[in-house]
């Protein structure tokens, strides 16, 4: 008989299961995918974790505070729902952790981080509003492999101590509740299968289970695998209309089928409409999963033109409000639009999200850093690959074969070779002016004052069309569907609630599933590296309260 019984074998899982093991309790941790599938999407993220007044930041000339960090997180959440208590609550209790237990935990138990701090999501607007203020994202050493690494090693001694047991396979399809009190689960058990790491596995059933526990943790994470059921929660009425085509950024087991199972047996859902999806998504050349898709992240120089071939204005610039540019974008009754950029842009300011895309970072190595992004000729050859063999990517030495190439993709709504040259030669007329009107140089000047943008992230400020510069490249960007920021409604130990905010005893959960805490700690938008962070925050309380 266990003591805690936790769904889901993600980075929430582990942490939670690690936790409530190490106060001497008895853990049975399922998960419908294999052995190798342990730690979930943390596994293939760039290892991005939000932290405030750390020593990489102060090593780079940052000066941040848990007073400033506060600021940049509420006026992103925008908290204004009354059901926005709870998530404010761990917002706070996160934002006090990152500040001050985080990083000398995380370091204690073998975490490392990349030196140059990036600056994600930096708003662009008002100082009260959206955006962080300062770079906070520490890419962790090892990319997502190395955030995982350190709990399932964890795990792996509490397996062998005899207080974990995993049940791999096992698809839990019941919550077992007995006089309004959580007290077990029950569900399928699947074929084995061996597919590699994302790949889709059988559903084929070969048995059944059923396992009671004092506890239950749900950490079964998110919806972005389903893109119907992303569509059913999508808010319209500030995001315009539902996309009809987009690249998945997880897996299609990512389903949210857990979370509707809780739903069923009465946990309460909140903040469903509130969701992450970015805008720089390409089709994977090479795929892992059904419609694989990654994201593009980018430095401030690429020129960002909607699908209609006009370029977005300030502050929908590369890096700045996801939310906002995904808004504008689907403005224009497109899903599509397009980044046009040189060669010596791409080579400085383009990064691929995910583990696989930087194996440099992800052998934890800085020979393999260093040979992979300062030594080699062109950009990073992950980023190279999908230059040659992407299909959203267009190459030209000429502007006219450039949009051409453009409308070979996307001939159902062609660009003006006239206007996007205009646009471009506006753009670069700028360029060399001390008293520049240019909101998106301004900005590339703005990031070049930072020691980490100058240095590997930002490119100097040139002509688009000084044939010195080029090729010229094209980049045809989908949306792409990430992350839940809504789901079940907890407290800040992890403790699920009603529908009418009254205690469900015995069931806690954890992770994207409870939209990282409380069921939304981000409220409306995110910093970056708060997904990570999210799940180690929620797991770990969690897996302190059961």
């Amino acid at each position: 008989m266990q003591d805690v019984i936790v769904v889901g074998g993600g980075l929430a899982g582990l942490v939670a299961a690690q936790e409530a093991a190490s106060r001497g309790k008895r853990v049975l941790l399922l998960d419908q995918e294999g052995s190798q599938s342990l730690g979930g999407q943390a596994f293939w993220s760039l290892g991005g974790l939000f932290m405030v007044d750390t020593p990489e930041q102060r090593r780079m000339g940052i000066r941040d505070t848990h007073a400033l960090a506060t600021s940049d997180w509420m006026g992103s959440a925008q908290f204004d729902r009354p059901e926005d208590a709870n998530p404010r609550r761990v917002a706070e209790a996160y934002l006090a952790f990152a500040a001050g237990e985080m990083r000398p935990w995380l370091h204690s138990i073998g975490m490392r981080w990349f030196p140059v701090v990036g600056w994600a999501e930096r708003g662009g607007e008002m100082a009260h509003g959206h955006g962080n203020s300062v770079p906070r994202f520490h890419v962790t050493w090892g990319t997502g492999p190395g955030v995982v690494a350190p709990f399932e090693r964890l795990v792996r001694a509490q397996e062998d101590a005899g207080r974990i047991r995993f049940g791999f396979r096992h698809r839990v399809t019941h919550l077992i509740v007995e006089n309004g009190v959580a007290k077990g689960v029950r569900g399928a058990i699947l074929a084995e299968d061996q597919a590699d790491r994302g790949k889709s596995t059988s559903r084929e059933i070969v048995g059944d289970f059923e396992h009671r526990a004092e506890a239950i943790v749900v950490t079964s994470g998110g919806i972005g695998g389903d893109h119907e059921r992303v569509r059913h929660y999508w808010p319209e009425d500030r995001l315009g209309k539902a996309p009809k085509r987009m690249v998945a950024g997880v897996p299609d087991y990512v389903d949210g089928q857990m979370q509707r199972v809780a739903e069923a047996a009465g946990a309460g859902i909140i903040n469903g409409d509130r969701m992450w999806h970015y805008t720089e998504g390409v089709a994977n050349w090479d795929p892992i999963w059904p419609n694989h898709g990654i994201r593009i992240l980018p430095g401030p120089s690429s020129m960002w033109f909607d699908a209609l071939g006009t370029r977005m204005e300030a502050p929908y610039m590369p890096g700045f409000d996801s939310l906002g540019t995904l808004k504008r974008i689907l403005s224009t009754g497109y899903e599509h639009s397009w980044f046009v950029l040189t060669q010596k842009i791409i080579e400085k300011e383009f990064a691929l999200s995910g583990s696989e895309q930087n194996p440099d970072l992800t052998s934890g190595k800085w020979r393999e850093v260093l040979k992979g992004r300062l030594m080699s000729k062109g950009a990073p050859a992950p980023v190279e690959a999908f230059k040659a063999h992407g299909e959203d990517f267009v190459v030209a030495d000429r502007l006219e074969d450039l949009v051409a190439g453009m409308n070979k993709i996307t001939p159902q709504t062609p660009v003006s070779f006239e206007k996007i040259r205009d646009q471009i030669v506006a753009r670069d007329a700028q360029v060399d002016s001390p008293y520049c009107k240019d909101a998106q140089v301004t900005a590339i000047r703005g990031a070049r004052n930072y020691r980490g943008d100058r240095l590997i992230r930002t490119a100097k400020p040139h002509r688009i069309l000084d044939a010195s510069n080029g090729p010229l490249i094209a980049v045809r960007l989908n949306i792409l569907t990430r992350k839940s920021l809504g789901g079940l409604h907890t407290d800040e130990t992890g403790q699920v609630l009603r529908a009418d905010g009254s205690v469900f005893e015995g069931l806690f959960a954890a992770g994207e599933v409870a939209g990282f805490g409380g069921g939304g700690y981000h409220g409306y938008n995110a910093l970056e590296g708060t997904f990570l962070g999210g799940c180690i925050f929620s797991g770990r309380a969690a897996g302190r309260a059961v």
